[in-house]
């Protein structure tokens, strides 16, 4: 988790979430949000970090491999998570929003997905990732500024 941590913290002006996919133990996929940044409303950390690992291992299916993200995954980054076969997802912070992996919908129970799922691993770092990035999102509105 500390890589997708690290990860997030390079999201810049888009909501801090990393993401890594790992297989046998090893990093294939390490990606953040770049939503703002590539102005492309599915340019997820969990989006990018797929389509990284299945140009790596030259495959659309991911069955081997465990992911990693700061938070938990909202529905396209679910469905896609469950369509692409990965076998464990560890996630950070709970998605109270938009959580689809049980927080608010339960994508992979409905989809009757295997998918192992591990939810609130260093939460506390996660959460704060969080919380400093709209602390300082509501302190630029208060002068005028803030992301677009």
């Amino acid at each position: 988790m500390i890589n997708a941590i690290n990860e997030a913290k390079k999201s810049g002006a888009d909501i801090p979430i990393g993401c890594v996919i790992k297989q046998n133990g090893k990093i294939i996929a390490s990606t953040h949000n770049r939503r703002e940044v590539d102005e492309d409303i599915t340019a997820h950390a969990e989006i990018l970090a797929i389509k990284e690992a299945q140009a790596k291992l030259e495959t659309s299916r991911l069955n081997d491999c465990e992911m990693y993200v700061t938070l938990e995954p909202c529905p396209m980054c679910a469905w896609a998570i469950i369509q692409s076969g990965i076998k464990t997802v560890y996630f950070g912070s709970y998605n109270t929003q938009y959580g689809a992996l049980g927080s608010v919908l339960d994508l992979p129970q409905i989809a009757k997905s295997k998918i192992k799922i591990y939810g609130g691993i260093e939460e506390e770092i996660c959460n704060k990732l969080l919380e400093d990035f709209w602390n300082n999102v509501r302190e630029k509105n208060d002068i005028g500024e803030g992301i677009r």
